[in-house]
């Protein structure tokens, strides 16, 4: 009997102890919540819902994720072209990553070519924008430039007309022009590049199907599910480069080109309005500056897709994590010859002095401010960096790091009051 008392007395004290160590972290966790809540900051979700049951719905059709022995599509990688799609979004840098392929010899390199899907049909409904975009990249990847008349509204398409072609070193240089040399390593002069004559679009394709590397750079692209198709198809065999850079100094860019992305956050809210979250962001607060809303509210959503985008490649069979890689902006312009090499192994291409001293100069420059946000120049890589410091205020970097504070940890930005280097 007082075996059993001194038991009961033993778990009772236990029990006691217990819950005396747990009360401070719920009182703290309650705080943390509370304090957050007063301040209007809402939290990024640690994990996307849903994401197990949308993961295995993508990678279906005989792939395992998480699994060694995933079904790699086959392919003959000895005869095979290398497909590439940029993934990025608004401001992120992807002009500058663009150029990069846009200056090798060896890349056929096509510059935003979905913005014409966007000019034709918005304010659509967004899946089936998303939709029509993995369609034209799959003509596209096949040398089928056809697929542009489809928004074009003309059936006359010629090389001035489509893929930045003032800028494009392929349409720009021979056999096509004269204007640029293809292996010399330099920006394209706009002005000689406007001289060259037109070019039907069938003399195009025949130039596409000689390289064997083909890079698309878009940033209309909202998530890599998207995609999910290309990557399976062994014709295509897509890989695909994700740029990530800090949301800070993204929605530093933003706002200062706020008036550019109007429409194109407009798109992205509408690609989430079904829920009641985004049917808030898309309802502006503040209607004296209707732009700021816009972007503003956008920058979540963004978050939010890259989130996904990383836990969906995550969950992912090992031929697809083989096929991907994520670079930072900030590790791009700060080391440009140790990510040169990284991007053109991953791409099976070489490099050489001439591309390497391109790198350098393009992120050694004068300055960061242009009145043309839009236009590739040789900048200071430490001045775009941090720019976000002296230019967003103290509400401004609260929300973003709030709203995108798990974006931030997985890719090892610190929150601003520790952050002292990138």
């Amino acid at each position: 009997m007082k075996r059993r008392l001194n038991k009961k007395y033993l778990v009772l004290i236990l029990a006691y102890s217990g819950l005396l160590l747990l009360i401070p972290y719920v009182l703290d966790y309650r705080d943390k919540s509370v304090h957050d809540g007063k301040h209007g900051l809402p939290q990024q979700q640690p994990r996307c819902p849903d994401l197990e049951n949308t993961v295995a719905l993508l990678w279906d059709n005989g792939y395992k994720v998480n699994g060694s022995d995933a079904t790699e599509p086959v392919v003959n990688r000895s005869q095979a072209r290398i497909h590439i799609y940029l993934h990025a979004t608004w401001r992120t840098g992807s002009s500058f990553l663009g150029e990069l392929f846009n200056q090798h010899p060896d890349v056929f390199y096509l510059y935003e070519p979905m913005w014409h899907i966007w000019q034709a049909l918005y304010p659509g409904d967004a899946g089936s924008l998303q939709g029509a975009v993995r369609d034209m990249m799959n003509a596209l990847f096949r040398c089928d430039f056809s697929v542009l008349k489809l928004y074009a509204g003309s059936q006359n398409i010629t090389t001035s007309f489509i893929f930045g072609w003032k800028m494009n070193k392929v349409i720009c240089s021979e056999p096509l022009c004269d204007a640029h040399k293809r292996h010399e390593i330099g920006l394209v002069r706009e002005d000689q590049c406007a001289k060259c004559q037109r070019k039907d679009i069938r003399e195009l394709e025949r130039e596409c199907k000689k390289y064997p590397v083909m890079v698309i750079k878009g940033v209309r692209v909202l998530d890599l599910s998207t995609l999910v198709p290309l990557m399976k198809d062994p014709a295509i065999n897509l890989q695909i480069i994700q740029l990530f850079r800090d949301p800070r100094a993204v929605h530093n860019s933003r706002l200062k080109s706020k008036q550019a992305l109007v429409k194109e956050s407009i798109q992205v809210l509408r690609s989430k309005k079904q829920t009641d979250k985004y049917k808030r962001l898309l309802v502006p607060s503040n209607r004296v500056n209707r732009a700021e809303s816009y972007v503003s509210s956008a920058m979540e959503l963004i978050c939010d897709n890259w989130l996904s985008d990383m836990m969906l490649v995550m969950n992912a069979p090992p031929w697809v994590r083989r096929n991907y890689l994520r670079i930072r902006y900030e590790d791009l312009v700060l080391h440009p010859m140790e990510e040169l090499q990284r991007l053109y192994r991953f791409s099976n291409l070489s490099t050489f002095p001439a591309l390497e001293k391109f790198a350098l100069n393009m992120t050694h420059g004068h300055g960061y401010s242009s009145d043309k946000p839009f236009l590739i120049s040789s900048r200071d890589a430490k001045e775009a960096i941090f720019a976000w410091r002296e230019r967003l205020n103290v509400e401004q970097i609260n929300q973003v790091e709030a709203y995108c504070s798990e974006v931030m940890r997985q890719l090892g930005y610190q929150k601003n009051s520790l952050d002292k280097a990138t």
